[in-house]
């Protein structure tokens, strides 16, 4: 059983607790928090509230998180594009539209079943459901993803993104022409004070830098690498909406008026880190799906 607290900040004010407490991570429903609030689980400065409560700045909110139900997490046989393996770790290259792992209400289909059914072997570190995932990538996102097969390489896996040293590449088509050909991204992403379901730029988040350089420049769009320092979530996506070039086909974070893709497109084509038995500092890449190069074809001539 875990016990949460959470301050209320000024751009949260006058939310009701339940849509802000659903909101501070993302990990739990509004109808599961609802539950919590009802078993008497949720406080404010002290004492049990409703589920429409409305905060207030400065309120101080407790909660306690019930332990997890035991999940079934079932192998499911999967054709992986497999570049690594080892007995240490696999490295898959995932398809855009593919979850990486499952959550209550969404148990099949996902990453992590195709590796079970494939190996068996995964580090218990995340538990159940998370079984040897030591970094994601989006739902809507392509490209090439690390597991581990034992908690020794996990936690050694770990620490390299922890330290910054794993070397994390993207390819992505964002709206607008940049002039420049290289820039950097300093800014601090956390949740949006406006939108609890999407993250933002904001003075209270987390650390986030992204580096990129421009490949190609398009009438209305351009071709860009991006490569993280940090890894929070939807890093990239915040980051190129914050400069002005949401990228192309990003349901959340971008114009609805874009190039037709299923989904960003967001490709994460190079991955490198030090085995963590042997030391070796090993790089993959992985080509840009079918439908991104399609729309790569159809910008160079002129179709979008």
């Amino acid at each position: 059983m875990e016990i949460c607290e959470h301050t209320v900040i000024a751009g949260e004010a006058g939310m009701r607790i339940d849509k802000l407490l659903a909101g501070l991570d993302g990990e739990y429903s509004r109808s599961q928090i609802q539950d919590w609030i009802t078993e008497g689980r949720v406080s404010v400065n002290g004492k049990v509230v409703k589920a429409n409560y409305r905060v207030q700045e400065g309120d101080r909110i407790e909660w306690t998180v019930p332990e997890p139900e035991i999940l079934d997490v079932r192998p499911e046989p999967m054709d992986l594009d497999i570049y690594y393996e080892d007995r240490d770790v696999i490295v898959v290259n995932k398809p855009r539209g593919m979850v990486v792992h499952p959550s209550p209400g969404h148990l099949n289909g996902t990453l992590v079943n195709g590796l079970l059914a494939h190996c068996r072997d995964l580090s218990g570190i995340n538990g159940v459901l998370r079984p040897g995932i030591v970094h994601r990538i989006d739902k809507d996102t392509s490209g090439l993803l690390m597991a581990a097969k034992n908690d020794f390489s996990h936690e050694h896996l770990a620490r390299q993104l922890e330290n910054k040293t794993v070397l994390r590449k993207y390819k992505a088509i964002v709206h607008g022409v940049i002039p420049h050909d290289y820039g950097t991204i300093d800014a601090p992403i956390g949740r949006d004070p406006k939108d609890r379901q999407s993250m933002a730029v904001v003075d209270s988040g987390k650390p986030a830098v992204t580096h990129f350089r421009v490949i190609e420049r398009f009438d209305k769009y351009t071709l860009v690498e991006c490569e993280l320092e940090t890894g929070r979530t939807h890093q990239i996506r915040v980051h190129m909406k914050y400069i002005g070039h949401p990228v192309a086909g990003d349901p959340k974070y971008g114009p609805k008026r874009t190039l037709p893709i299923d989904g960003q497109a967001l490709h994460a084509g190079v991955l490198g880190f030090a085995h963590p038995r042997t030391g070796e500092f090993l790089t993959f890449e992985a080509p840009l799906p079918e439908d991104f190069e399609r729309l790569l074809n159809g910008l160079r001539a002129g179709v979008y």
